[in-house]
């Protein structure tokens, strides 16, 4: 069984930074895409950014580009979500996913739907403060 284990994220104030990171238990050199997504309360999960297997692609959500950049180290099996100029609006449970690796990567619009991927992470909390 595949596990995403995320580290990171807190309160913190409006404009200070953040880095998520979320660790997987894949065996190393097992290529796979991920992706992060956010639910706020009350409202639906949304797509934040995702990464391709070996990092040369990323994609992000219009509320988030310019200050939020998705990275991996794919020797550590680890992907981060550095989350720069922080906003009220950014609050919400943060949650990375994986896409199956027997998969092919996603293509277009799907990169941003959750039902692409397979495997999430447990979430963490981020609160920003105004």
């Amino acid at each position: 069984q595949v596990q995403l284990v995320q580290s990171g994220g807190g309160l913190v104030q409006s404009g200070d930074s953040l880095r998520l990171s979320c660790a997987s238990s894949m065996r190393t050199g097992t290529n796979y895409a991920m992706g992060w997504f956010r639910q706020a309360p009350g409202k639906e999960r949304e797509f934040v950014a995702a990464i391709n297997w070996s990092g040369a692609r990323t994609y992000y959500a219009d509320s988030v580009k310019g200050r939020f950049t998705a990275s991996r180290d794919n020797h550590k099996n680890t992907v981060d979500l550095q989350m720069n100029g922080l906003k009220p609006e950014d609050t919400a449970v943060y949650f990375c996913a994986a896409v199956d690796p027997g998969h092919p990567e996603p293509i277009g619009g799907a990169w941003k739907t959750s039902s692409t991927y397979t495997y999430w992470g447990q979430g963490t909390q981020v609160t920003v403060s105004s």
